[in-house]
């Protein structure tokens, strides 16, 4: 499946470079501060184990890699994927402390890994921004080990009207927010426009299933502001 926001040239790439050094913030303004909570409710779902290994693309600075670290004991392999380049330099210095966590500049749709490698897969509000969800969802079931699992935390479909309504009303108010704190409204405009016409819980979830995962499933948090889809290479 194309996304066609996101294959014209070079604009995923320039968003982020533009916003890189200011992605935590960003993450605070797209979801109102609470992205923290929901990436912490995404470990708890995998609720993960010592000696085993995670590959995170599109992983940002590294939210998810550290909270896997952190609940592992550091006892864990980490490899931290994302085609921005500055991005990942900003998360290695965050974390550098962290031994077990490496990084490779690669994109979701073909990772630079071999296959059958990893316990788990995260992508942390970064499938949306891929240009071909096929090939995003495929390459995971590809570096995936039998009987790994597959998470995705993604924007999603708010089933409440009033909550809908609201949502919708402060997004609008998004890129105002993001010329005044970063200089810029360009990147969050996209943003905002990658998220409404990113595809529902449902469709996202036959999707998952059409790629071969077993006993797919969805989570809606927040009354569906994100959702958190999972499946199992079996």
């Amino acid at each position: 499946m194309q996304q066609n926001l996101q294959k014209k040239r070079g604009l995923v790439k320039k968003v982020f470079d533009n916003v890189y050094n200011k992605y935590d913030l960003m993450n605070d303004f797209m979801s109102l501060g609470v992205h923290r909570q929901w990436k912490r409710e995404l470990i708890r779902q995998m609720n993960p184990y010592p000696e085993t290994s995670l590959i995170d693309v599109a992983c940002g600075t590294g939210d998810i890699a550290k909270l896997f670290a952190d609940n592992t004991s550091n006892k864990s392999k980490i490899l931290c994927v994302d085609f921005n380049k500055k991005m990942l330099d900003g998360g290695k210095k965050r974390l550098s402390n962290y031994k077990n966590i490496k990084w490779k500049v690669s994109r979701a749709e073909k990772i630079d890994a071999p296959n059958e490698t990893f316990d788990y897969y995260t992508i942390s509000f970064g499938l949306r921004n891929t240009k071909n969800l096929n090939s995003s969802i495929s390459e995971a079931y590809r570096v995936l080990k039998k009987g790994g699992r597959f998470f995705c935390l993604e924007f999603s479909k708010i089933q409440n009207q009033n909550l809908d309504f609201i949502y919708k009303q402060y997004s609008k108010l998004i890129p105002l927010i993001g010329k005044l704190v970063v200089g810029k409204s360009a990147p969050y405009e996209y943003l905002v426009q990658s998220i409404d016409e990113f595809v529902n819980q449902e469709e996202l979830l036959d999707l998952i299933k059409s790629k071969n995962f077993y006993n797919a499933s969805y989570k809606n948090l927040s009354g569906g502001i994100v959702s958190i889809h999972t499946g199992w290479k079996i």
